[in-house]
């Protein structure tokens, strides 16, 4: 069995930031929905998610691969929130099909941060 060598931490980044796509997405869906209006959960699960983003974003603008992985460790509990917080209460604000697989590939994305963060610990 052949391992997989380990991510440059740019390479990592761009790895991490392609599921941020994802999560964007999700993020941009709950925060136009009606029901965000009037439920305060759900409000903010798409909070804490920007603000998961938003605390990316310099390091990704600066190129700086070390420093994005560093604040995504940092910050990786509150996207591990907001993805558990949405799981539990996503069938109670709607059984829609849009919610559905918005939980969904939010949890999917989650997943494969914290795969790809973890890999990268483990070869620190």
């Amino acid at each position: 069995m052949t391992s997989q060598p380990a991510l440059s931490p740019q390479d990592l980044m761009r790895a991490v930031d392609a599921q941020i796509a994802h999560v964007w997405m999700v993020r941009t869906f709950l925060k136009h929905c009606d029901e965000s209006a009037e439920d305060e959960e759900l409000a903010s699960v798409h909070r804490d998610l920007y603000d998961f983003m938003l605390a990316l974003g310099p390091a990704l603008d600066a190129d700086d691969g070390e420093a994005y992985v560093k604040m995504a460790k940092k910050k990786l509990r509150r996207l591990r929130r907001a993805t558990e917080l949405f799981q539990e209460i996503q069938p109670e604000v709607s059984g829609h099909m849009n919610f559905r697989m918005a939980a969904q590939s939010l949890q999917l994305a989650e997943e494969k941060i914290v795969q790809l963060l973890d890999a990268a610990r483990k070869t620190a």
